[in-house]
């Protein structure tokens, strides 16, 4: 009891400092100053920005890789069905494991070093695949993707919420989500045009790019307090936020609330399940986990399944609606906030799904069988277009925000394992539940995603325009 008590001082002083900080910042700001917590966009947030987001971007070329690829990879090297299905799967085993290890390695090397990492196996499973002679090559190479791509799903979202201002970090880290619609899309249109081998190789320009553009973006802030280098630390922010920004209290918070939550016992799986850290475990894992259980993977893998006709115009209707909805959701997250946007894409996507399902079950009653493939392919649009509205991004801008230095590693791993390995089960249990019942299935989908909408609004903190640190040390004692 006398160690809990302890703890919460320590939460509760870090934030009374954060507050005489702020005070005396508002008496004392110099004119011509800029906030760095707050501040307007700078070319060194831009680029770096831009240079993370060619690891989402790959992320997206990987996922709409096996599609166009496959007629060519099994006519070339003469694969059997079960062959190009393990292939294709592989990527989600990888996936797993890079993800379990996620957290623990941009902790231990930095965000930078974590990105350079996966690049190397990004970079060497492409060119497996794109010089491949038998599908042992082509196995190797999706698995090793498939890792990369698990790292950098998390460190990606980490390393842009933690550089940029607290005014755009929304839409800023969003852009990862934006950037993997747009790789997936060009690599669907793209790999009708050219070989797979060709494509393949085009899937490793993004992390070549992203190896060589990370020697000139500066590291974490936050990541450099972890490790008690703090002049490193006031350099990189004067990068991120110019010249003329007064970075002393942005600098001053972040080694505050740093050597707070530092001085907690060190971050174990099992330390995650202590009752100050509950509330953003559920809020963290809680949205990832529904996110896969409304079907979302499932319905991307299985479009052509789930459609009755037109599957080609379908899936690429799809692929470009995706783009646009997106975009637009990168505007509106900074301005409108994460849980309206939470809430109306859940509940878009629960609607979409009764939709869908409601059309099945008029086709099993032989009722308006003739314009149910119809109906369906409205739904699908719907449901994906809401999907990117914000159920795409929004599970990974919200988990790095919520989670304090000291448990942000294995928090984020577990997270990060927690989308993956949900992912998978969608996907392999979608055909036997389809078989089942199609109409059922979407019914499912639905309740699934109307409980989405509960949970948000009951559970998920609205972190818009608040300091990580903020956000991080209220969410600690939530429960005390």
């Amino acid at each position: 009891m006398e160690r809990r008590n302890n703890e919460e001082v320590l939460v509760t002083s870090s934030l009374l400092v954060d507050q005489e900080n702020a005070t005396n910042y508002y008496h004392c700001i110099v004119p011509g100053g800029v906030d760095g917590g707050s501040s307007s966009v700078t070319a060194a947030v831009i680029f770096s920005t831009v240079v993370v987001v060619c690891g989402t971007f790959n992320t997206g070329c990987a996922a709409g890789y096996s599609s166009p690829a496959e007629s060519g990879i099994v006519e070339d090297l003469g694969l059997s069905v079960a062959e190009y299905s393990v292939f294709g799967s592989l990527w989600t085993a990888g996936g797993i494991v890079g993800a379990l290890i996620s957290g623990r390695t941009a902790d231990l090397i930095g965000r930078r070093g974590a990105m350079w990492f996966a690049d190397i196996f990004c970079i060497m499973g492409w060119l497996l695949i794109a010089f491949a002679k038998d599908y042992w090559w082509l196995d190797f190479g999706r698995l090793a993707i498939g890792f990369a791509v698990g790292l950098i799903s998390y460190v990606a979202a980490i390393y842009i919420s933690e550089i940029a201002p607290r005014n755009i970090r929304g839409g800023f880290t969003s852009a990862g989500s934006l950037m993997m619609c747009c790789g997936f899309s060009m690599f669907y249109f793209v790999g009708t045009v050219v070989s797979w081998r060709t494509l393949a190789m085009i899937g490793a320009v993004p992390c070549v790019l992203q190896a060589v553009g990370l020697f000139f973006v500066p590291e974490s802030p936050r990541w450099l307090a972890k490790v008690g280098r703090e002049k490193e630390l006031e350099a990189a922010l004067w990068r991120l936020r110019g010249e003329r920004a007064d970075i002393a209290l942005e600098a001053a918070d972040i080694m505050e609330h740093t050597k707070t939550f530092q001085q907690f016992p060190k971050a174990t799986i099992l330390e995650l399940f202590r009752m100050r850290y509950a509330h953003s475990l559920i809020v963290g894992v809680g949205l990832m986990v529904l996110t896969q259980f409304s079907g979302v993977t499932a319905v991307q893998c299985f479009t052509s399944s789930i459609l009755n006709f037109s599957t080609t115009f379908g899936s690429r209707a799809i692929a470009i609606l995706q783009i646009p909805v997106m975009a637009v959701s990168v505007v509106l997250i900074d301005k409108s906030g994460r849980r309206p946007l939470l809430m109306v894409s859940a509940a878009g996507m629960g609607l979409s799904s009764l939709l869908i399902g409601f059309s099945f079950l008029m086709q099993d009653m032989n009722q308006l069988k003739e314009v149910t493939p119809i109906v369906v392919l409205i739904g699908l649009l719907t449901y994906s277009a809401t999907y990117s509205l914000g159920m795409a991004g929004l599970p990974w801008l919200i988990m790095a925000e919520i989670y304090p230095i000291n448990i942000k590693g294995v928090a984020g791993s577990l997270v990060t394992f927690s989308n993956w390995f949900f992912s998978w089960v969608v996907t392999y249990t979608f055909n036997y539940m389809f078989d089942w019942s199609s109409a059922g299935t979407f019914f499912f989908y639905s309740i699934i995603s109307g409980s989405t909408v509960l949970f948000t609004a009951k559970l998920v903190p609205e972190t818009k325009g608040r300091k990580l640190e903020e956000i991080q040390a209220s969410m600690t004692h939530f429960l005390h």
